[in-house]
C-alpha cells in the first residue's frame, strides 16, 4: 500500500514540474488573494510544501547570520514574516483536508504531517535563532509596543517550552515523539471520520443529526441501536478502531511532558494558559459538576415522570428507567409540556441561510460591518459560499466563507479555520483575512443549531476583525481557554427578539410570533442539567487523561468507568465525547488538556453579556459594542487576555456568571 502511495504522489509531482507553475508558488491574481482553487492539483501540494521549508530555513539562516546586533526589528519581525509558502499551502491544505477529504489528500497528509514535523522541530531546536530571541528578549524592552512585547515572549517562551535547553539525546527523542504524534492526531481523525460515515451508511443520516433523531425517534429500541452505534465509534475492533492509538498517543505525550520537565501532559499544556496548571482547572470543574449533576437529577425526576405516563398507557413495560437513550426524546417531551415549544414549530422560521442573514444583521448592527456574497470566485467546493465583509466606510475586512452542509468528505463536528490570517506585510500593507466557517447543518435548524452558526460566526469575527500587526497574535491567536469567550458571547445575540424580527421568516415571509419567541427564550435554561453534566465530564475525562504518570495497564472501558464514578456522572448521562471519537483532545484539534475551556470562557462570555444587560441602553448599547470590539476583537493575543477583561469589565470577572447564565444557581 505504502509503495502504492508513494509512487502515485511521484506521478502526481512529475506532471506538476512538466508544463505548468505550481499555483502555491506564484502570485495568486484572484479576486482577494482567494486561494484560486480550481487551478491547485493534488501534485502541488507536496513541491510547494518543500518549497515553503526550503524558503523559511533560508530566511531563518539569513536572520541568525546576520552580523548586526539583535533587535526587534533584525530578528523578531523577519521571523514572523518568514514562511509565506508554507502559509499559503497549508491555510488551503490543513481546511480541504477537512472538508474535501480523498484517499489523494490522505496520501498527501501521510507525506506531508512527517515533513512538517521535523521542519517545527528544526526551528525549535535551532540554537543561534535562539541566542538572537534571548537576547532581545534580555535587552531593555521600553522602545517596543505592547504588542510587541508579547510577540517577543511567546518566541523566547516557544523555545524554553519545546525543549531548547536539552541535551541532543533528549532532542532527538522528542523529534521522533512530535512525529509519532503527528501521525497518530491525523490516523484517529480519519478513523472518526471514517466510523462516522460508517454510522451514516448504517441508519441512514449523519451523526450531526443524532441529538435530533434521538430527541424525535419514538421506537426505543432504534434510539437505543442509535446510541450504541454512536457512542462505540472508533472502538469497534475494526481497522479504524482508535484504542490502541490513543494509549500510544497519550503515552508519548508523557513522555514528552516529562522530557520537558514535567509530571503530566496536563501540567505540560496548561503552563502557559490563563488556568496555569491541573489543579486549578480540576478544582474549576469540580465546584461545575456538583452544580450541574444536582440539576440533572432534578431533570431526571420530570423525565422519569414523562416516561411512567407512557408506562401507564402500555407503551413501554412496567419498571422501565430513563436509560441515556431515553434523556434527549423524553427531554423533549418535558420542554413541550412545561414551555410549550415544539421545534417542529419554530424550525421553518430558522431556514439556514435566513439565519445566515440574522447573523449579519446582528454584526451590522452591533460592529459595523457588512457582508456581500460574491460571484464567480474560486471555491474548494460548489457548496461553499463566499462574502465580502467591509467596514462602515466601505474598506476591506476580510472575505468570509461558509460550508455548512455535511457530505462524507467533510468531518463531523463545526469550526471556523483561518485561510490567510490578519497581518502587516514587510512594505506596511495591512493583509486582510481569509476565514471559513465549516458545519454539518440540515436546511432548518433546531434552535440548539442556530446557536451553532452565531457560536461559529463569533470566531470568524474575532479573525476578521483583527488590526494586530504580527501574525503569530492576530485574531484568535489567543490562549485556548480564552478563544472560545468570544464564539459563545456571540450565541447571546441569537434569540434577541429585535434580531429575530429582522431573520426568523418563515418560506412565507412571515416574521415568527411573538409567542414563539417568548417560549425559545423561557426554554434557553430547559435541560442544562444533562448539557452542562455531559460537557462537565468530557472536559473532566480529557484531564484525567492528561493527569495521567503511565498507561501500562490502562484499558480504554475501565478507565472511562472509573472517572465516571470519580467524578459523580450519573448512568442516565454519558460523556459527550467516549475516548475513541473525542476529536477535540485526541483527533488533532488542539484541545488535549483543554477542552474545559469552553466552559472556562463561559465565565467570561456570560459575564461580559451582564454588563451589556445592564446597560441603560440595553443589549443593543452600541458604544458599548464598540468599546467591545476595539477591546478584544481587534486586539486577538496582543496583550494579556485577563488585562484585556479587566479593562473591559473594570472588575474581575463573576466566577458563578456562568452557572446563573445556565440557571445552575440563581
Amino acid at each position: 500500500m505504502k509503495k502504492k502511495l508513494f509512487s502515485f504522489l511521484a506521478i502526481a509531482i512529475a506532471m506538476t514540474a512538466c508544463g505548468r507553475v505550481n499555483p502555491f508558488l506564484e502570485e495568486w491574481d484572484t479576486p482577494y488573494g482567494i486561494p484560486p482553487y480550481d487551478q491547485i492539483e493534488i501534485g502541488d501540494y507536496i513541491p510547494a510544501i518543500q518549497a515553503g521549508i526550503k524558503q523559511q530555513n533560508d530566511e531563518i539562516a539569513a536572520i541568525v547570520s546576520n552580523a548586526d546586533t539583535p533587535t526587534f526589528d533584525n530578528t523578531i519581525a523577519p521571523l514572523e514574516l518568514s514562511g509565506e509558502i508554507l502559509d499559503k499551502v497549508l491555510g488551503v491544505l490543513y481546511n480541504v483536508s477537512e472538508t474535501d477529504r480523498s484517499p489523494e489528500l490522505d496520501s498527501v497528509m501521510v507525506l506531508a504531517i512527517p515533513m512538517l514535523s521535523e521542519h517545527s522541530d528544526d526551528i525549535s531546536f535551532n540554537k543561534g535563532l535562539y541566542e538572537r530571541v534571548k537576547a532581545v528578549y534580555e535587552a531593555d524592552q521600553r522602545s517596543l509596543s505592547r504588542e510587541q512585547q508579547v510577540v517577543l515572549k511567546r518566541h523566547f517562551d516557544s523555545f524554553e517550552r519545546e525543549g531548547i535547553g536539552l541535551d541532543e539525546a533528549a532532542q532527538s527523542e522528542l523529534r521522533e515523539i512530535n512525529g509519532r504524534i503527528a501521525e497518530l492526531t491525523q490516523k484517529i481523525g480519519n478513523n472518526i471520520l471514517a466510523e462516522s460515515n460508517a454510522f451514516a451508511a448504517k441508519f441512514g443520516f449523519s451523526v450531526s443529526e443524532y441529538p435530533t433523531r434521538m430527541t424525535t425517534t419514538e421506537d426505543r429500541d432504534l434510539r437505543r441501536q442509535y446510541n450504541e452505534a454512536y457512542t462505540m465509534r472508533g472502538h469497534n475492533g475494526n481497522e479504524y478502531d482508535n484504542s490502541d492509538l490513543i494509549l500510544e498517543l497519550v503515552g508519548l505525550r508523557i513522555r514528552k511532558a516529562n522530557i520537558l520537565g514535567y509530571e503530566t501532559p496536563a501540567a505540560y499544556t496548561l503552563a502557559d494558559k490563563m488556568a496555569g496548571n491541573p489543579q486549578t482547572v480540576d478544582s474549576f470543574l469540580d465546584s461545575i459538576m456538583v452544580a450541574a449533576v444536582g440539576k440533572a437529577r432534578e431533570e431526571l425526576s420530570e423525565l422519569q415522570s414523562m416516561m411512567d405516563e407512557d408506562i401507564k398507557a402500555g407503551k413501554l413495560p412496567e419498571g422501565s428507567k430513563i436509560e441515556p437513550w431515553d434523556w434527549w426524546y423524553y427531554a423533549e417531551k418535558v420542554r413541550k409540556e412545561k414551555y410549550d415549544l415544539d421545534e417542529s414549530l419554530t424550525k421553518p422560521y430558522f431556514k439556514l441561510d435566513n439565519v445566515v442573514k440574522g447573523v449579519f444583521a446582528a454584526a451590522k448592527t452591533l460592529y459595523g460591518i457588512n457582508a456581500e456574497k460574491l460571484e464567480g470566485v474560486p471555491a474548494y467546493n460548489p457548496e461553499v459560499t463566499t462574502y465580502r465583509i467591509t467596514d462602515e466606510n466601505g474598506s476591506l475586512v476580510g472575505i468570509f466563507t461558509t460550508d455548512y452542509f455535511p457530505r462524507e468528505s467533510k468531518r463531523g463536528g463545526a469550526w471556523m479555520n483561518n485561510v490567510r490570517n490578519q497581518y502587516v506585510d514587510a512594505d506596511g500593507n495591512d493583509v486582510r483575512p481569509i476565514v471559513v466557517n465549516v458545519a454539518n447543518l440540515p436546511e432548518y435548524l433546531s434552535t440548539d443549531e442556530v446557536l451553532t452558526v452565531f457560536h461559529e460566526f463569533g470566531h470568524a469575527l474575532h479573525g476578521l476583525l483583527s488590526k494586530c500587526t504580527y501574525p503569530s497574535v492576530s485574531g484568535t491567536g489567543v490562549t485556548r481557554d480564552f478563544v472560545e469567550m468570544f464564539s459563545q458571547f456571540n450565541e447571546n445575540w441569537a434569540f434577541q427578539p429585535e434580531l429575530l424580527e429582522q431573520y426568523a421568516k418563515n418560506e412565507r415571509g412571515e416574521v415568527i410570533p411573538e409567542d414563539l419567541v417568548r417560549k425559545i427564550n423561557e426554554s434557553l435554561k430547559f435541560n442544562q442539567g444533562f448539557m452542562t453534566t455531559e460537557l462537565c465530564a468530557a472536559s473532566m475525562l480529557d484531564m484525567k487523561w492528561h493527569e495521567l504518570k503511565s498507561v501500562e495497564g490502562v484499558d480504554i472501558d475501565s478507565f472511562e468507568a472509573a472517572v465516571a464514578e470519580q467524578i459523580g456522572l450519573i448512568p442516565e448521562i454519558t460523556f459527550r465525547y467516549r475516548s475513541t471519537y473525542f476529536n477535540h483532545i485526541f483527533g488533532g484539534s488542539g484541545y488535549d488538556a483543554g477542552y474545559y475551556g469552553y466552559l472556562w470562557a463561559e465565565v467570561l462570555d456570560k459575564d461580559a453579556f451582564s454588563i451589556f444587560q445592564n446597560s441603560p441602553n440595553g443589549v443593543w448599547d452600541l458604544n458599548l459594542a464598540r468599546i467591545f470590539k476595539q477591546t478584544f476583537l481587534e486586539r486577538g493575543g496582543s496583550e494579556d487576555p485577563m488585562v484585556l477583561y479587566k479593562s473591559f469589565a473594570g472588575r474581575e470577572p463573576d466566577s458563578k456568571a456562568m452557572l446563573r447564565g445556565r440557571g445552575l444557581i440563581d
